[in-house]
C-alpha cells in the first residue's frame, strides 16, 4: 500500500491524515456513532496523547456532510467564558462558510446580532476562516444564539469540544451551570466532552452537586491493541519496503506501555530512517537518538522538581506503572517515606501533569524511559 500523494510517513505525530493512517479504534468509533444516532451525549476521557483527538476527527470523517453538521472545538488555550465562546462561535462560523456563500455570510451575519465576524482566507489552505471580537458583556447572549443557530439548523449537529476540563477552572465560577442550562433543551444537537483529566472529568460528569451529573454516557479509551498495532505498522513498513517481526513490534510496544504517540514517534522514526530489516537493536538506536534530543528539556523539569518530587518520580519511573504507591513494599524498597508525603507529592505532580495519577504513571514515556537509566 503506497501512501498518497503528499503523505511522506504515514505514522503521523501532530495530526489526523485520513482513514488509511488511522489505527484499529474500531469498536470505539462505533460506539460514539452509536450515541450520537441515538440521541445520547458522551463523556470521552483518556490520557494526554493516548489518541481522543484523533478518534474524534476520524469520526467526524465517517460521518457525511449530508446527515450532519460536525464540530471540532479544542478549548484547551481558553480562560474564561468568553474565550469558550469565541473558539465555538469561530469554528460554527468557519464550517458553515465552506464553501463560502454570499446568501449564508448574510443570514449569519443577520443571526448573530451581537457578533461582527472578519472573513479572510487561511493563507496555507485558501479556505474562508472566521475571526470574531466578543466582548464579556455579550458572551452568554452569543453562546445563546449559538445553541439556537445549531438547534434550527437543517440538519443534525454533532459537537466535540476537547480538553472540556478547562472550563472547571474558569474565573465565573457558573461555567458548567450555564453550559448545561443551554445544552439539555437541545433536541438537534448532540456532544461529545473529551477530556484528558480523568479525575477533573469524573467529578464534573459524575458528582451529585454538578450541574453535568448523570447528563452523559461515560466512555473511556486506552492504548490501541497490540496486534491490531502490529499489524497496522507492519503494513505500511512494508510499503516502504521495511519489515518488522511481531517480536520486535512487541518490544517496541512495550518500552511505551502501548502509548498511541510514543508508538507513533518510534515508528515515524524507524520509517524516516529506511532500515530494511528493524530488530531491537534498531529501535533501541531510534530512542536513544530521541533521548539525546531531549536531554536539555529533562534537566529543566529536573531543576523544576523538590528532591522528594524526584525521588519519587524515579521510583515511578523504574517500576513502569505503580498501582498502590502507599504499599509498604513501593514505599520501603525506594526509601520514600512516610505514605502521607508520598501521596502529597503525587498529587502535586499530577497538578503539574507530570504523573498521570490514576495508574500513578509518568506522561511522558520517554522522560520516564530517561529518568530510569540516568
Amino acid at each position: 500500500m503506497a501512501t498518497k500523494a503528499g503523505i511522506t510517513n504515514p505514522f503521523s505525530i501532530t495530526s489526523y491524515m485520513g482513514k488509511e493512517y488511522f489505527c484499529d479504534r474500531e469498536a470505539e468509533t462505533n460506539q460514539l456513532r452509536e450515541a450520537l444516532y441515538n440521541r445520547r451525549n458522551i463523556t470521552l476521557v483518556s490520557p494526554r496523547r493516548m489518541g481522543k483527538t484523533g478518534l474524534i476527527r476520524h469520526l467526524f470523517e465517517q460521518i457525511s456532510p449530508k446527515e450532519a453538521y460536525c464540530f471540532y472545538i479544542d478549548i484547551y488555550n481558553t480562560s474564561n467564558l468568553c474565550d469558550f465562546t469565541r473558539v465555538f462561535a469561530e469554528a460554527v462560523l468557519t464550517k458553515q462558510l465552506t464553501p463560502f456563500s454570499e446568501r449564508v455570510w448574510k443570514e449569519m451575519t443577520r443571526f448573530f446580532g451581537s457578533l461582527r465576524p472578519v472573513l479572510s482566507a487561511d493563507p496555507i489552505t485558501g479556505m474562508p476562516q472566521c475571526s470574531v471580537e466578543i466582548q464579556p458583556d455579550n458572551a452568554e447572549m452569543t453562546l445563546s444564539q449559538l445553541f439556537s443557530y445549531l438547534e434550527h439548523a437543517n440538519k443534525r449537529c454533532y459537537v466535540a469540544f476537547d480538553e472540556f476540563q478547562t472550563i472547571a477552572d474558569y474565573p465565573e465560577g457558573k461555567a458548567e451551570a450555564t453550559l448545561r442550562t443551554y445544552i439539555q433543551h437541545l433536541n438537534n444537537v448532540n456532544f461529545i466532552f473529551a477530556g484528558s483529566k480523568k479525575h477533573v472529568m469524573l467529578q464534573m460528569f459524575s458528582s451529585v452537586g454538578r450541574p453535568f451529573y448523570q447528563s452523559t454516557q461515560l466512555m473511556s479509551i486506552g492504548a490501541i491493541g497490540e496486534d491490531a498495532y502490529f499489524s497496522f505498522a507492519a503494513s505500511h513498513l512494508k510499503a516502504h519496503k521495511q519489515t518488522i517481526t511481531k517480536e520486535t513490534f512487541h518490544d517496541l510496544y512495550s518500552l511505551v506501555s502501548g502509548h498511541t504517540w510514543y508508538v507513533q514517534v518510534l515508528l515515524n522514526r524507524l520509517y524516516q530512517s529506511g532500515i530494511k530489516d528493524i530488530d531491537y537493536a534498531v529501535v533501541l538506536l531510534v530512542l536513544n537518538q530521541i533521548l539525546e534530543e531531549q536531554i536539555p528539556v529533562y534537566q529543566t523539569y529536573m531543576h523544576l522538581l523538590t528532591d522528594k518530587q524526584t525521588a519519587v518520580m524515579r521510583a515511578i519511573a523504574k517500576e513502569g506503572i505503580v498501582h498502590e504507591p502507599g504499599s509498604s513494599k513501593f514505599l520501603q524498597k525506594h526509601t520514600l517515606g512516610a505514605y502521607s508525603t508520598v501521596r502529597s507529592v503525587i498529587l502535586s505532580l499530577a497538578e503539574k501533569e507530570l504523573l498521570y495519577i490514576e495508574e500513578d504513571g509518568i506522561y511522558d514515556r520517554f522522560w520516564a524511559i530517561w529518568l530510569k537509566n540516568n
